[in-house]
């Protein structure tokens, strides 16, 4: 249960209880700071702090600091109980909601952080006097009350994230500052908590400010080196110019981590195409990052196949040898499994099996002993031998075959993912999961090879092991609901490399797929 505090004393205390119950080295802690008026891009950077936190803290704060004379504070949107229940839904741990006398800015004399004026008096800046002065003092000080080990931000805020990662350097606060990738609508038109004051037409017009980013884009990379940062701008302006009713405030083409003006185009440069425009009374900002040597994310390598495979021991020497991140799906479908048969809920209730799915945080940890299976934790508690019993692996395909549940720890894996450089093994990774993955496997093995298998791995855990026969009726019939099920069947991906593993051995195995792994690197 999502838990509320409203005084930093209580929010401190809450956090060093949960340090306490936690094993040395296992307990991180993720921040989402935010104004409120919780939307689905805020969603996106708690699922992605929820995926590498063992705590989530999202703070929800109106910052007086921020807003100028004329600006919305007193009408900025303020929705306190329905951003309650969207964390509850969203897993977090604790919301930290306090006032202005809480936070210390209830008069003039207030200690702030100044960035540096060339980060400020820029872009947002020049109309906005002081607004990026009051978000680096509210975000250093809920940096000092959380001490987050990780804190995230939406790309959208492009300037306020490069100040936010200069602050951080300069002030050596010890957090890793994530920027998540902007969410949008499906007309392009960037998630924001100001939206809200748009009608229906102002929407659709809204979409345009993100097609004249595009605009630009295309002309970016048509011409490479040879145009000037004002032929990319002017392409904007003229697709802008055709909509009055978008009141361009400006747009323009800067360094991403500088905030510099680009002065020449060349190919080393990272920059950032940013706008704001206002729509009747509503400002809308956005932007997009430029260049031409951003490294390309490492391949994804997706290894399907049917239970018994040898999925597992193969993916995590694959990822081993390659210096991959190995992610056990599995796993994460055994935890629900195990969750659900503890509480004793009907496998056809698939209300309540959604809900135990939303409310389960699953970590995984490489374990330190070579050989030994990856670490696995449900809702902190390590469930690692308990997830490989009789019971569990014979009810985890009717939980994975529920839509609600893949729904839920499919969007956990994909982000996990985004970044490339991962090693994952499933049913329907290369074919759902990540259908863009640069090398994708079918790993497979007769019923009777599996078997064996299955039996050897049981007796080696000091388990009860039944007897072969039963064991491969049991695999037969696991397939069977595998490649019937109605969502995400287990089929070969159209353009996966099958494997037969029958009379090869793991090294072998191993070899071939980090083989095509590096053929794809060369001609990436």
């Amino acid at each position: 249960m999502t838990q509320i505090f409203s005084t930093i004393a209580s929010l401190r205390d809450y956090l060093h209880a949960q340090k306490s119950k936690q094993l040395l080295g296992q307990v991180t802690i993720g921040l989402v700071p935010t104004m409120g008026a919780l939307h689905i891009g805020h969603l996106s950077l708690i699922d992605r702090a929820r995926t590498e936190n063992a705590c989530v803290v999202v703070s929800i704060f109106v910052n007086p600091l921020q807003f100028g004379v004329g600006e919305d504070f007193e009408r900025y949107p303020r929705t306190l109980d329905q951003d309650l229940q969207i964390c509850e839904t969203a897993g977090v741990d604790a919301i930290f909601a306090p006032n202005a006398v809480e936070m210390g800015v209830n008069n003039t004399q207030v200690t702030q952080v100044i960035p540096p004026l060339g980060m400020t008096d820029i872009l947002c800046g020049r109309s906005r006097i002081g607004h990026f002065q009051g978000v680096a003092t509210i975000v250093t000080k809920l940096l000092n009350v959380v001490q987050p080990d990780r804190a995230y931000f939406g790309n959208k805020d492009g300037q306020q994230l490069a100040i936010i990662r200069q602050l951080v350097n300069d002030l050596n606060i010890p957090v890793e500052v994530i920027g998540c990738p902007t969410v949008r609508e499906p007309s392009g038109l960037a998630y924001s908590s100001r939206n809200q004051y748009l009608s229906a037409n102002d929407r659709i017009l809204a979409a345009h400010i993100y097609q004249s980013l595009q605009q630009a884009k295309q002309q970016f990379f048509l011409c490479h080196e040879i145009c000037s940062a004002s032929q990319i701008l002017e392409v904007a302006h003229n697709y802008l110019a055709k909509l009055p009713e978008i009141n361009l405030e400006y747009i323009e083409l800067v360094d991403a981590k500088t905030l510099q003006p680009c002065s020449q185009i060349t190919s080393e440069a990272e920059l950032m195409l940013a706008i704001a425009a206002r729509i009747g009374n509503t400002r809308l900002i956005d932007n997009i990052l430029l260049s031409h040597t951003i490294t390309p994310r490492k391949p994804i390598i997706a290894i399907d196949g049917p239970a018994g495979a040898g999925k597992s021991t193969v993916t995590k020497q694959v990822a081993n040898k390659l210096g991959l991140l190995f992610l056990d799906t599995g796993a994460m479908y055994r935890s629900v499994t195990l969750a659900v048969l503890r509480e004793g809920i009907d496998l056809r209730d698939h209300d309540k099996i959604q809900d135990i799915a939303a409310k389960s945080k699953i970590q995984l940890f490489a374990n330190p002993i070579a050989g030994q299976p990856m670490q696995v934790l449900l809702n902190g508690e390590d469930i690692t031998t308990e997830i490989r019993t009789p019971e569990v692996t014979a009810n985890v395909s009717t939980i994975a075959a529920q839509a609600p549940v893949r729904e839920i720890l499919v969007k956990q894996q994909q982000l996990i993912g985004q970044s490339g450089g991962v090693v994952m093994e499933g049913r329907d990774i290369g074919t759902h999961v990540f259908p863009d993955a640069e090398v994708k496997i079918f790993l497979t093995a007769s019923a009777k090879e599996r078997a064996k298998r299955r039996h050897a791995d049981l007796i080696a855990q000091g388990q009860v092991a039944p007897d072969l026969a039963t064991l491969e009726q049991e695999i037969a019939e696991r397939d069977r609901k595998d490649s019937t099920r109605d969502s995400s069947p287990l089929v070969q991906a159209e353009d996966a490399t099958l494997v037969d593993t029958d009379g090869l051995t793991i090294e072998e195995v191993v070899a071939a797929i980090v083989n095509l792994y590096e053929a794809k690197v060369q001609n990436l």
